[in-house]
């Protein structure tokens, strides 16, 4: 049985289900997922820098003005012809606003003339990076923004993915070439695998570990370095993904994370090791625990309705309690500085809560300038060590 979550937390999850069992949402895993690809220019810059104007008569049917101070230019897309023009519309109103920042994408929902009607939008703004310092030229072909939009699922479920899809368009960068057989050749086939590359990875690895992904889970929670071995590029980028989705990097100080990958990497002295040159993975030198399995067992559950924004908001529930557990334990921690009982009540939430193990390491790193906390911890680290002996 999973640990019960607060009530934030159990919203969280029931969004989640929202989007992972019921059969309206099954459609947006793959076969109705969309990009477009917009060139932006700014005629303000364009006043300010030439006495050309708005750009030649030739584009002039391709662009949408919004505004007296920018225009839009179709470079590339799958939607369909009035669903673009719509979408097209609905992302200058964006731009009118103020809406978007470079490099930082944006996530809504839009309603389209396409069989799913409301979908989950992201937006963002792309300077290339090869044409920043060279003069823009006439035509708005070769005009040195862009805006880049992928659609698909919801905008609950891309939100999810959002840092992700940030650092997914940021390789477009020195390659966004539009010129032609570039756009053929690179662009167009980089942007139609947006969900593939960016959303499914959690997924695969789900299908491809099942009940082994505890110890994956166990792996990223307790920061033990991981070796990849015999995968083919995909595979590998998959686990890698999945284990920085996992870890708690960003949730706790980054102090803790680094002192904690040092403690981890002097302790064990080895790594854990993938081996995939088998139909399944060979794990070695590989540990878990009762949380880490519990929550496998989730994943594994959720296999079942083939979801992958399901499998992304379980992963974030998982890290939410994770993080639930360690603020539990430092504050039973002050209060046991200056109360055996309270000592006492640290030592039944480590036997209990199913990730001691991992808990004490992460609090012992933090209280390692405080003295009297860190008795605590060494205290409570004798008593761990003697229920695992009996």
């Amino acid at each position: 049985m999973l640990p019960a979550l607060p009530d934030g937390e159990e919203r969280e999850l029931e969004s989640s289900e929202e989007g992972g069992t019921g059969e309206e949402r099954r459609p947006e895993r793959h076969g109705s997922t969309y990009h477009s690809l917009y060139g932006y220019r700014s005629r303000r810059s364009s006043r300010q820098g030439a006495d050309s104007g708005d750009g030649s008569p030739g584009s002039a049917a391709a662009e949408t003005p919004s505004s007296e101070d920018f225009s839009l230019t179709l470079l590339d897309t799958n939607l369909p012809t009035e669903a673009e023009t719509e979408f097209r519309s609905f992302i200058a109103k964006r731009l009118t606003k103020g809406a978007l920042f470079e490099g930082m994408g944006n996530v809504a929902s839009v309603d389209l003339s396409i069989p799913e009607c409301k979908v989950g939008c992201y937006y963002c703004l792309l300077k290339q990076e090869n044409l920043l310092e060279t003069p823009i030229l006439e035509s708005d072909i070769n005009a040195a923004e862009y805006v880049v939009c992928f659609l698909g699922g919801s905008e609950k479920g891309l939100e999810l993915f959002r840092l992700e899809l940030d650092k997914y368009i940021q390789s477009l960068k020195l390659n966004l070439d539009v010129e032609q057989k570039t756009l053929e050749t690179y662009v167009n086939p980089y942007l139609r695998s947006w969900f593939e590359n960016s959303i499914c990875p959690i997924q695969r690895v789900v299908q491809l570990f099942q009940e082994k992904l505890a110890f994956l889970l166990h792996a990223a929670l307790s920061y033990t370095p991981v070796e990849v071995k015999n995968a083919d590029e995909r595979t590998e980028k998959d686990i890698n993904r999945f284990l920085a989705a996992a870890s708690l990097q960003g949730l706790v100080q980054e102090g803790t994370m680094t002192s904690l990958c040092i403690a981890m990497t002097e302790e064990q002295h080895k790594s854990m090791i993938i081996d995939c040159s088998g139909p399944q993975p060979q794990l070695h030198n590989a540990g878990s625990n009762r949380f880490c399995e519990d929550w496998m067992h989730a994943f594994v559950n959720g296999a079942e309705g083939g979801n992958p924004f399901l499998f992304r908001q379980i992963l974030e529930n998982f890290k939410l309690k994770a993080i639930q557990d360690i603020n539990n334990l430092k504050r039973f921690i002050r209060q046991a500085e200056m109360n055996h009982y309270a000592l006492f009540k640290c030592y039944m939430f480590l036997k209990n809560c199913g990730s001691g193990d991992i808990l004490l390491k992460i609090v012992k790193v933090e209280h390692a300038e405080m003295p009297e906390a860190r008795n605590v911890v060494t205290v409570l680290e004798e008593f761990m060590r003697e229920t695992a002996v009996a």
